[in-house]
């Protein structure tokens, strides 16, 4: 199903497009780090092009092959890391800093994402 063109989407208009639950959202967004739709003022989920294309694909992980939580959260680390080591050497090269949680590690993942990014719009 093509997602509408729209800049934001609430979370039950999410769980209509994907036909994942409201519940089962918030509970993924507790599991796979990648999932972190924005908040509006009001505190209510701000859903993007992007954060729908990441419920569809890991929707596609655990209900139609089959993966674990834990296998799918594997499967789109290894996604990732595929692509960034495509997306040149300065992608590539990660300082190995010893972190205590995963947590910390995937916030300086998304850190650097976002800072990459944002160095290609000012290129």
């Amino acid at each position: 199903m093509p997602i509408p063109t729209k800049l934001y989407f609430s979370i039950s208009e999410v769980s209509e497009l994907t036909g994942v639950k409201a519940h089962v959202l918030r509970y993924w967004e507790s599991e796979f780090p990648d999932l972190r739709p924005k908040k509006n003022r009001a505190g209510n989920r701000s859903y993007r092009d992007k954060d729908i294309k990441m419920v569809m694909t890991i929707r596609d992980l655990l209900y139609k092959q089959g993966f674990t939580i834990q296998g799918a959260r594997l499967q789109l680390r290894e996604r990732t890391a595929r692509r960034e080591d495509g997306a040149g050497a300065a992608a590539s090269v990660e300082p190995q800093l010893p972190f205590e949680s995963d947590k910390s590690r995937e916030l300086l993942r998304t850190m650097k994402r976002e800072l990459l990014e944002l160095r290609k719009r000012l290129d």
